[in-house]
């Protein structure tokens, strides 16, 4: 098994940290800069979702390897974090599409107008009978 000495991996979380801290620092500035909800939600979600996985990794990697406790709860924290907050910001889009928030002006493509639209009709024909 192959041992790193102390500062290799003092050295490896503090990046990783680094990394955290800078991807949360882009959430925030993508949450004050996107025009709407579905571009905020893009970015929030991923830079987030990346920042927190990288600083709980350092948290694990730290306490692991240089004070031998290695915690469930952080790769808990990962897992869940990992599955959750994409699939969060994405409810929450759909919820927001659905309600009838608009769109930035300088969105292009909507390809969602077509699905929904098909699918409404579809459902006040049924209710229609």
């Amino acid at each position: 098994m192959l041992l790193l000495s102390e500062s290799v991996i003092e050295i490896i979380v503090a990046v990783l940290l680094i990394i955290g801290v800078s991807m949360i620092l882009l959430s925030a500035i993508g949450l004050l800069r996107l025009p709407d909800i579905y571009t905020r939600s893009h970015g929030a979600t991923k830079s987030a979702t990346l920042g927190v996985l990288s600083t709980l990794v350092a948290v694990f990697i730290y306490f692991g390897a240089l004070e031998g406790f290695y915690n469930v709860r952080v790769l808990l924290g990962i897992v869940f974090v990992f599955l959750t907050a994409p699939v969060a910001g994405h409810l929450c889009c759909r919820a927001a599409y659905r309600s009838g928030t608009p769109l930035a002006e300088e969105s292009v493509q909507d390809d969602l107008k077509e699905i929904l639209g098909d699918e409404e009709q579809r459902r006040n024909q049924r209710m229609d009978k």
